[in-house]
């Protein structure tokens, strides 16, 4: 009887651990198993496709945000480098009335601090505004235009006061005078001919009055 009971045991743990051993292989496949094996496939390249969208779309905003906080910075280094340029303007005056001077110290100090800016202002961005050849109406500003008979119309002939820009803005235009554009001969021609005519008219309007008078 005690044999009997023994096998019995043995056959229930038996069967206990094999049942412990089919479900944890079942758990085992659930947790192998792939979004692919439980989504449909079309859900699945669905889903696919919008994360790819979403990770395209938000690599662009990263750089859009890099590119307005750049511009941003340019713009705020233009408005302080406006208020900073009479100071540039006053160190070029400087420099020119001090190299009639005596004092030679005085002269090349003038000269070692307006490097010192310029090259720290050029190390943030700062470019003079070229004004050479044919007058550019985005960045040289006409102060006045005179005769020039061996330039063209429109050529910058002298700049007053430096243009300069940082970062591809414009701080201030470079304030120039350019060659006039020379009168019309044609017209000059024109003009002359009207009052020859005129002249002729009066005469002829003169000899009949005279004509008159002898009646």
């Amino acid at each position: 009887m005690s044999n009997g009971k023994n096998d019995e045991k043995k056959e229930e743990k038996l069967e206990s651990s094999a049942k412990a051993q089919q479900g944890d292989n079942q758990e085992q496949k659930s947790a192998d198993k792939k979004p692919a094996d439980t989504v449909p496939k079309s859900e699945y390249d669905e889903l696919k496709e919008r994360v790819l969208r979403l990770a395209a779309e938000f690599d662009n905003y990263k750089k859009r945000s890099a590119s307005d906080l750049e511009n941003a910075k340019n713009v705020g280094k233009a408005e302080i480098l406006k208020r900073i340029m009479p100071v540039i303007d006053e160190f070029e005056l400087a420099m020119i009335s001090s190299s009639g001077s005596s004092d030679e110290n005085l002269s090349k100090g003038i000269k070692m601090v307006y490097a010192n800016l310029m090259d720290s202002l050029k190390a943030e961005g700062l470019r003079e505004v070229e004004a050479k050849g044919k007058y550019d109406p985005y960045t040289n500003e006409i102060m006045m235009a005179r005769d020039s008979p061996k330039d063209d119309p429109g050529t910058v002939l002298e700049v007053l006061k430096k243009g300069y820009k940082i970062n591809g803005i414009l701080v201030r235009p470079a304030a120039v005078i350019i060659a006039k554009e020379p009168q019309n001969d044609a017209n000059n021609g024109a003009v002359a001919h009207g009052k020859e005519n005129n002249g002729e008219g009066k005469e002829n309007k003169e000899g009949n009055n005279d004509k008159k008078e002898d009646k």
